[in-house]
């Protein structure tokens, strides 16, 4: 039984981090625990050139605090006018780590998205040739396709089409949230791996909706049935080194969760290593946080764990989460797992 836990510093392979007053007052967040972070390029407008990423690379290390030597690692944002010699000149200059694919239309400010992935394909093709990995928003948009499905469905109509037509490519599944989604990850020999959230490992759909509708609960991928999540978190806690944490957090203001069409998004940069150590502990698999958290993102990136540590510990009593993150933009919620919570970061 463990009390106590030294782990490499962790990264976070899936992060939204906003910009401006947002940012700001979000980034802290995160610096506090995390050696570096994939950042997404959803802002608006989308950070779709090497000079977008450029620049706003600037801003968020501008924003870290003071003394903090977090790195973020920066994304494209795949649009069907995508320049592939743009993208293979921001990798050979080490300025992004990926390039994102959003399905048109799929989540948070992913309008100017991919349309067909027949538009892209000499994009991927480059990227397949230099080494670039591609994150992809696993789900279709069609309105004939339920919510509940679009990642299934996905899978057969893009993704696997994809890995077969070009193998080349190193690919990454984010935010996984089905047994379909983990087993065609355990299908695959090489080049493809998934991110998985904190707040997927935690709830399932009934969470979102029984007993009322839980604004700060729903995201996207939207969390499924039970027999979803337990799959999902057997993968994480497993060990399995093509399995590893983005937390896909994203800060929006209560008012705009709150409202008559809240948007999509968890907040778990404050206590996700709180939770994740929570989780583990409850499925007897401790000796595995660390991998899931510090070594297989890394591995699957190309890139080698940080050098630093973090401490956590056991307490005896539940540790206390701010309820709400205040920023100049407005008040974030922190996401609640709605249980006590024991473990805390002791120190980094």
């Amino acid at each position: 039984m463990y009390n106590t836990l030294k782990i490499t510093r962790p990264d976070d392979w899936h992060l939204h981090l906003r910009d401006g007053d947002m940012l700001k007052g979000i980034l802290p967040e995160t610096t506090r625990h995390f050696g570096r972070a994939i950042i997404m390029p959803n802002l608006v407008p989308p950070v779709i050139t090497s000079n977008d990423a450029k620049r706003y690379r600037e801003r968020i290390l501008a924003a870290c605090p003071h003394g903090t030597d977090f790195k973020p690692l920066m994304t494209l944002y795949l649009t069907d006018k995508t320049d592939p010699n743009d993208v293979a000149l921001a990798f050979s200059d080490g300025l992004i780590n990926a390039v994102k694919y959003y399905p048109a239309g799929a989540t948070t400010n992913s309008d100017s998205g991919v349309t067909n992935i027949k538009n892209v394909m000499p994009v991927l093709e480059k990227m397949a040739e230099i080494g670039l990995t591609l994150c992809i928003h696993g789900e279709v948009t069609d309105p004939d396709i339920d919510i509940f499905d679009r990642e299934a469905v996905f899978i057969d109509r893009v993704l696997n089409p994809l890995r077969i037509s070009l193998p080349e490519l190193k690919t990454t599944s984010e935010h996984i949230t089905t047994k379909n989604g983990v087993d065609y990850v355990k299908s695959q020999s090489k080049n493809h791996a998934a991110s998985i959230t904190t707040h997927h490992l935690i709830i399932n759909r009934n969470h979102l909706l029984v007993g009322g509708i839980k604004p700060h609960y729903y995201c996207l991928p939207v969390a499924k049935r039970e027999e979803h999540r337990l799959a999902v978190r057997n993968a994480a806690t497993s060990g399995d080194s093509r399995f590893f944490l983005g937390t896909d957090s994203a800060p929006h203001t209560d008012p705009n969760k709150e409202s008559g069409c809240g948007c999509a998004g968890c907040f778990t940069a404050t206590n996700t290593m709180s939770l994740l150590a929570h989780v583990f502990d409850e499925d007897d698999a401790l000796e595995n946080l660390e991998k899931f958290t510090s070594l297989n993102g890394p591995k699957h990136y190309g890139l080698k764990p940080n050098n630093g540590t973090i401490v956590l510990e056991k307490s005896d009593e539940p540790v206390q989460f701010p309820e709400k993150i205040h920023t100049n933009d407005g008040p974030v919620t922190v996401f609640n797992p709605g249980q006590e919570i024991f473990w805390k970061v002791k120190k980094t």
